[in-house]
């Protein structure tokens, strides 16, 4: 599935002019050959009414229209186990992979202060 978005975002980018390639009608009939044809069908149909056929689901709102997008569905797309649509545009969606974090840039955790000791009580005999 992973390879299938990867193939449809390089695609989009090369139709839409984002990304420059010398033999550019090779690597779009390149890609083309590697994706299943109900899948590029549809984003064929999106492409040719001059939209976008993938969107970028930022938090959890789609990339392409800017609505909420289910929860289910972004979870579906965290474990990668099925290709998801937008239910308002339509678009093909994707989370970005995640960047990693290191640890120099991670904040200092606070050292706890020592908490002041109680004096202690001495037993008065009368």
């Amino acid at each position: 599935m992973k390879e299938m978005l990867q193939n449809l975002i390089k695609l989009q980018q090369f139709e839409f002019g984002e990304d420059a390639c010398p033999n550019l009608k090779e690597a779009v009939a390149g890609l083309r050959a590697k994706i299943p044809a109900q899948v590029l069908s549809h984003y064929d149909r999106l492409v040719a009414r001059g939209k976008k056929g993938v969107a970028i689901v930022h938090g959890q709102v789609c990339g392409g229209c800017h609505m909420q997008v289910p929860l289910g569905v972004v979870m579906t797309l965290r474990h990668g186990e099925d290709i998801q649509l937008c239910e308002n545009c339509g678009r093909y969606l994707y989370l970005r992979p995640p960047e990693p974090v290191l640890e120099e840039d991670l904040p200092a955790a606070p050292k706890p202060e020592p908490k002041p000791r109680k004096p202690k009580r001495s037993l008065q005999v009368a």
